[in-house]
C-alpha cells in the first residue's frame, strides 16, 4: 500500500524534469544542437558571460534549472539561475552540452533507483505500462515546419467546421424554421378564398366631327372618368355602401375563418377597410382603358354577389358624374336663351306700342307719300309756268289759253302750299311723324338685334346640347363575374417560396451589417 504513492511520486518527478515527454526531448535536442552548432568560420561559438547577454538568449526555465543543478554539483555559489550559467561558462563548463546533460540525467536516475531500492515491497504490485522515456528521433527543420503546417491546417479545418456548423444552425433558426411555419400556415391553417374576376370599361357617346371629338373614340377621352371610378371603388364610401347593402364585415366574422383573415366581432371601420383593400383588387389599364376587378371571399357565390354590387355602384357613380357635367353646361346655355327671348319680346312690345301711339302703322311711308306728292305738284307747276311763258312769248297771245294756264298755276300753287303745310304739321312738335318715325326705326333696329341675339342663343343652346350628349358615359361590362370552382388563395407554393426569399434576404442584410460593423470596430 505504501509503494503506489512512491511510484506516482517518482513518475511526477520525472515528468516535472521533462525527461520522459517527447516535447521535452525535442526541446533538449534542439538546444543541444544550437549550443554545439559551429559558426560560419568553422570555429566553435563563444558562449556569453555577461548576465544581460545571457538574459537576451531567451533560455527556458528548464535550461535554467539544469544550469543551477550543474552549479550545485560543481560547488559554485550562484546567486541566481543566470548567475549559475555565467559561473559555469567562466569555469569552462557548458551547461547545455550533451555530455553534461546526459551525465546529470544518469546521476538523477541512479539517485532515484537507489531511493526506490530502499523501499520494501510487501504486496504484489500491478504491472503498469510505463511511459516511454527514451529520447525521440531528432527532427530536421523541414520536417518540423511540415509538422507545424499540418497542425495549423488541422486547426483551420476544425475552425471551418465549427463556423459552418454555426452558419447552418443560424440559417435553420432564422430562415428554415420561419419558412416551415409560414408553409404550415398556408398548407394547413389558411382558409381558402374564392376569387371572381370581372372587367368593364367606360365608353363615350358618339359625337360630331369637331376638334374635341378627335379623341372621342379613344381611351384617353374616358381616362379621367375611369380613374375616378377606380378611386371610388377603392374608397371607404364604397365600403360603407357595401356594408349597408350586403354586410361585408359579417362575411369575414364567421368562426370557421382562420384567425389571420377573420375580423374580430368588434372590428372598427379601419380594420374592415384594411381587409377590404386586401380582398378587392382593382386596376386600370390606360393602354386599352379597361378596369379589371378581382373580389375574393370565403364562398364563390358571395364573391360574385360582391362583384355585381360594386359594378352597379360604379355605374351609378358614372351616371352621376356625367349628369352633373351635362346640367352645368346646359344651365348657362338655357339661361342665355331665355334672356334673349325675353329681350326680343320686350323690343317687339315697344315697337307695337310706338305704332299704336301714332295711329299709323308705318309713319315712314306717310312721310314718303307726302314728299312724293309735293315733288309731283312742283313738277306740274314748273311745267305750267313754262307753258305760260311760251304763250306770252307770242305777239298776240290767246287770252283764253293764257288765262287757263294761269288758273292752273294758281291751283297747283294752292295744292303745293297745302302739302307743305301738311308736311310742316306732321314734322313739328313732340308727337310729329318724323320723331315717331325715328323712334320706330330705333325700335325696329333693336328688334332686329334681339332677333339676331335670340338666333345666336338658340344655336349656342343646340351646340351645348350636342356637346352634353357627347359627354354621356356608358359603363359596359366586358367580363362578367363567374363563381370559381377551385380556391384561388392562398397560393401555397408561391407564398412559401416568397417567405423563404424574404427571410433569407433579411438574414443576409443583418449578417452583412453585423460583419461591416464588426470590421469597423476591430479596425
Amino acid at each position: 500500500m505504501t509503494t503506489k504513492p512512491k511510484a506516482r511520486k517518482y513518475n511526477w518527478r520525472r515528468n516535472r524534469q521533462g525527461v520522459g515527454t517527447p516535447d521535452a526531448r525535442a526541446d533538449a535536442i534542439s538546444r543541444i544542437r544550437k549550443a554545439t552548432q559551429p559558426t560560419e568560420t568553422g570555429n566553435e561559438q563563444q558562449p556569453a558571460t555577461d548576465i544581460d547577454e545571457i538574459k537576451r538568449e531567451g533560455l527556458t526555465g528548464r535550461q535554467l534549472r539544469v544550469a543551477r543543478r550543474l552549479a550545485q554539483k560543481n560547488d559554485l555559489a550562484a546567486t541566481s539561475d543566470y548567475d549559475a550559467v555565467r559561473l559555469l561558462r567562466l569555469k569552462g563548463i557548458d551547461p547545455f552540452e550533451r555530455a553534461n546533460l546526459l551525465e546529470l540525467a544518469s546521476e538523477k536516475a541512479q539517485a532515484e533507483d537507489q531511493t526506490q531500492d530502499k523501499i520494501t515491497i510487501q504486496l504484489p504490485q500491478t504491472v503498469r505500462d510505463t511511459p516511454q522515456t527514451l529520447p525521440g528521433p531528432e527532427l530536421s527543420p523541414s520536417e518540423r515546419r511540415d509538422f507545424e503546417i499540418g497542425e495549423i491546417q488541422k486547426d483551420i479545418a476544425r475552425r471551418r467546421k465549427r463556423k459552418l456548423f454555426a452558419l447552418f444552425a443560424r440559417l435553420a433558426v432564422f430562415v428554415v424554421l420561419p419558412t416551415l411555419i409560414v408553409g404550415l400556415y398556408f398548407y394547413r391553417i389558411a382558409t381558402p378564398m374564392y376569387a371572381s374576376d370581372s372587367a368593364f370599361s367606360i365608353l363615350q357617346a358618339d359625337g360630331g366631327g369637331s376638334i374635341g371629338g378627335l379623341l372621342s373614340g379613344t381611351q384617353f377621352a374616358t381616362a379621367p372618368d375611369s380613374v375616378a371610378t377606380q378611386e371610388f371603388l377603392e374608397s371607404k364610401d364604397a365600403l360603407q355602401r357595401l356594408e349597408g347593402d350586403v354586410g361585408f364585415s359579417e362575411v369575414f366574422k364567421q368562426d370557421w375563418i382562420d384567425p389571420i383573415q377573420r375580423l374580430s366581432p368588434d372590428a372598427s371601420l379601419e380594420e374592415t377597410y384594411k381587409l377590404y383593400k386586401r380582398m378587392i383588387v382593382i386596376g386600370f389599364d390606360p393602354t386599352d382603358g379597361i378596369i379589371r376587378m378581382e373580389v375574393a371571399a370565403p364562398d364563390p357565390d358571395i364573391a360574385v354577389n360582391l362583384s355585381n354590387t360594386l359594378i352597379s355602384y360604379a355605374e351609378d357613380r358614372i351616371n352621376g358624374l356625367t349628369e352633373l357635367k351635362r346640367e352645368d353646361q346646359m344651365r348657362d346655355a338655357r339661361a342665355g336663351f331665355e334672356a334673349a327671348q325675353q329681350e326680343r319680346r320686350t323690343a317687339q312690345e315697344d315697337l307695337i306700342k310706338l305704332q299704336l301711339e301714332g295711329a299709323v302703322l308705318d309713319p315712314e311711308n306717310v312721310l314718303t307719300g307726302l314728299r312724293t306728292r309735293i315733288t309731283e305738284i312742283e313738277i306740274q307747276l314748273q311745267d305750267k309756268e313754262l307753258q305760260l311763258a311760251a304763250l306770252l312769248d307770242n305777239l298776240r297771245p290767246n287770252k283764253a289759253k293764257v288765262d287757263g294756264v294761269r288758273a292752273d298755276i294758281e291751283r297747283l300753287e294752292a295744292v303745293h302750299e297745302e302739302l307743305n303745310a301738311e308736311m310742316l304739321d306732321v314734322s313739328a312738335g313732340e308727337n310729329s311723324l318724323v320723331r315717331l318715325s325715328v323712334r320706330i326705326q330705333m325700335a325696329q333696329a333693336d328688334l332686329a338685334a334681339r332677333d339676331l341675339m335670340l338666333q345666336t342663343a338658340m344655336e349656342q343652346m343646340e351646340t351645348t346640347r350636342t356637346e352634353a350628349n357627347r359627354k354621356v358615359r356608358y359603363l359596359t361590362v366586358s367580363v362578367n363575374p363567374i363563381p370559381s370552382q377551385e380556391p384561388t388563395y392562398p397560393r401555397k407554393f408561391e407564398n412559401t417560396i416568397l417567405a423563404f426569399l424574404l427571410f433569407a434576404g433579411i438574414y443576409l442584410m443583418i449578417s452583412l451589417t453585423a460583419s461591416v460593423l464588426r470590421e469597423q470596430v476591430s479596425s
